[in-house]
């Protein structure tokens, strides 16, 4: 192998303390153990495996991208929860995720805008959408409002994660769970993490293509689970809408967003008379990284973008690298 001279990793969530992507250190792994309350599902894997990666690559720099850092553009009135200040001085707040992905979709569109390709949209949505989905609104490519909030459970509905619920949903499952405090936290977050979402409305795997295939051969559940994804994406969608003063852009990422032409379709069906017309013949065709699929006409251009992260850790780890040099 050549020599290693840096590793980046995409890491979910940096908590409260920690609030850049950075250069790994044993004091940013104590703070990265102290975000494992806010993302149990997958901040404990990163950690083993930057322990692990550190272990075998010791003269390597190694640096965390955090999927958090494109939010921190939020305003105040859209990361703050409404809840005693004593949670909220503690890092409870919204996050959002899914900010690496937004931030390469805002990279290619600027580049297409500088190549004479299209004009960059002001007013934009990215529909982050995979076996974790989530809607982000966008004004000028900085992020205004996400779907996701403290962790990655909430939001729109997923693959194996409900989305939002009511709270008192939550506090219901707590009571109905048997055994001690430890092991009814353990059972509920495995059935918000694990057991909910598409996979509990369609009793099949977290697979779109499978739901698909079963509801075309009439599952009822199946359908069911497929029109109340697309409900709560169209909703998601239609809120930021509202709250950006208009679209002048939908950009679907991920691998359903960029690969299941039925999902973009019934996502923005119906919505011609709010400038929304999108190519059927173009949504259909495959493509390369960033093609349009809306109709020439469309007062709201719509776009498919394949998600880039691991391009975009690159490209922080670069800048890292070179800042190191600077001083």
């Amino acid at each position: 192998m050549p020599r290693i001279d840096a590793v980046g990793y995409r890491v979910v969530h940096p908590g409260p303390l920690l609030k850049d992507h950075k250069r790994i250190t044993e004091e940013v792994l104590q703070d990265l153990e102290k975000a494992v309350v806010f993302a149990p599902l997958h901040d404990p894997q990163a950690i083993a495996l930057i322990r692990d990666m550190m272990g075998r690559f010791p003269k390597a720099r190694h640096y965390a991208c955090f999927d958090t850092i494109f939010h921190e553009t939020m305003p105040a009135a859209a990361s703050t929860y409404a809840i005693p200040i004593e949670y909220r001085r503690n890092g409870v707040r919204r996050y959002g995720f899914h900010g690496l992905s937004c931030e390469g979709v805002v990279d290619d569109m600027r580049a297409a805008s500088d190549r004479g390709e299209t004009e960059f949209p002001r007013r934009m949505v990215i529909a982050h959408l995979g076996s974790g989905c989530s809607v982000t609104a966008l004004l000028d490519g900085r992020s205004i409002d996400t779907t996701m909030g403290l962790t990655p459970t909430g939001g729109v509905v997923m693959g194996t994660r409900p989305g939002d619920l009511d709270p008192g949903l939550v506090l219901y499952l707590l009571r109905q769970a048997e055994g001690d405090r430890k092991a009814a936290l353990a059972k509920v977050e495995t059935v918000l993490n694990h057991n909910a979402g598409m996979v509990a409305l369609s009793d099949l795997p977290n697979d779109m293509r499978a739901v698909r295939k079963a509801a075309t051969s009439g599952n009822a559940d199946a359908g069911l689970a497929i029109e109340i994804f697309t409900r709560s994406v169209r909703k998601a969608i239609g809120a930021f809408a509202w709250l950006l003063g208009g679209l002048d852009a939908v950009v679907f990422t991920g691998g359903i967003g960029e690969h299941d032409v039925q999902s973009r379709a019934e996502i923005l069906s119906g919505l011609e008379a709010s400038g929304v017309m999108l190519d059927t013949a173009a949504n259909q065709a495959g493509g390369d990284n960033l093609r349009r699929v809306s109709r020439a006409g469309s007062q709201v251009a719509v776009w498919v973008v394949t998600a880039q992260e691991d391009r975009m850790i690159a490209v922080h780890v670069g800048q890292m690298e070179r800042n190191k040099e600077e001083q």
